[in-house]
This record gives structure tokens, sequence and C-alpha cells, in this order.
């Protein structure tokens, strides 16, 4: 893979044998993409999500044997533009990096389908108006922060089990505030918690 890489002009500036080791070699040698396999010690996602937070210009993709949907979706949550399949030829796969490093997402075919209906399914489920906050309307991702707000975790927490940066857990409440027209946290929970006894 790494000769097949090399001869469509990529350079491998380092491997690592773990996240830890995978994120300091990031961090150290700031590549345009880095490739990471979900199973690798310490979890590949993990370090997905500690790359994309420090190294927002880096593209990660996920290198991986599971077709599990949920490997999938946190992988997408963790900030990846891409989940390949080990079996992948390496040629396609020098090509499925390419395209990111242009700006597009490189996902298999059958898991695209599966990432539609889950979409679909979440925006059916959550974007629901809420009457009381004069027809608010917030996304599935904005739902996910209100309902660990209403848990009373905290900015720190939220990032950590979403695996995104502190600093996206406070745009989307940023949004959230917004969109239902109060100026605090508690007042938003209060705004829900009163929707939710009507």
């Amino acid at each position: 893979m790494r000769a097949t890489l090399e001869e469509h002009g990529f350079e491998i500036c380092g491997e690592a044998d773990s996240a830890d080791s995978a994120v300091q070699l990031a961090l150290e040698e700031r590549p345009d993409v880095c490739l990471l396999d979900i199973r690798m010690p310490g979890n590949g996602i993990v370090a997905a999500a500690r790359i994309g937070s420090e190294l927002p210009g880096t593209a990660i993709v996920m290198l991986t044997v599971s077709r599990d949907d949920a490997d999938l979706f946190d992988a997408l949550k963790a900030g990846a533009s891409g989940y390949l399949l080990k079996d992948i030829d390496p040629d396609q796969l020098a090509l499925a990096l390419n395209g990111v490093l242009a700006g597009e997402a490189a996902l298999p075919r059958n898991l695209v389908a599966r990432l539609v209906a889950e979409f679909r399914a979440q925006a059916k489920q959550r974007r629901t108006p809420l009457g009381g906050a004069g027809g608010a309307t917030l996304t599935p991702r904005e739902w996910e922060v209100l309902d660990l707000l209403r848990e009373g975790r905290t900015t720190e927490e939220i990032a950590e089990q979403m695996l995104i940066a502190p600093v996206t857990v406070r745009t989307h409440v940023s949004s959230i505030l917004k969109k239902l027209k109060v100026n605090s946290r508690a007042e938003a929970l209060r705004l829900i918690e009163d929707e939710t006894d009507r």
C-alpha cells in the first residue's frame, strides 16, 4: 500500500502504531492527510478527533475492516472526511485520497446509502419545531448538545462524548440560544422543559 501511494505521488511522512503516537506524529509533521485505522491501539476515532481539533487543515481518512454503522457515524462525527474499507484496491485508495485532498468525501457506495438513511431518520425524529419558542427548529446535532446540557454536562464533557472540539460545542450552544431567542443556557433549558411539560 505504501509503495502504491508513493507511485501515485504521495510522500509518506511517517507511520504510527497507536493513537497517541499518531497524534504526536501528526502534530510534528503536519501532514495534508492522515490515514488512521479505527482498531489501532488507543482507538483511531479518538486520534481522529484529537488531530482534527489540533490540525483543522489536515484531512482525516479512516481505513478499516469495520462495516459497522456505529463506527462509520462515530468516525464522521470525529471529523473524518473518508471511511474506506481495507479490502480497497491500493490504486483506488490513492484516487480516494486525492479526492479528499480536493475537498471530496471518500465513502464506499454501500456505506453512503446507510449514511443517508440515518440522516433522514434523525432529521425526522429531532427536527421538531418548538411551539413555545416561536417555532424554532434545531438540527439533530443541536438537539444532541441540548440533551447533554440537560444531563448537566460541561462544555468539555460534551466535547469529549461527541468527539468534537470544545469550540465546536460552544458554536452549537450559541446557535441554540439564537434560535430559541434566549440569552443563557439556563434559559434555554427552562424553555425546553416548559415545552416538554406541555
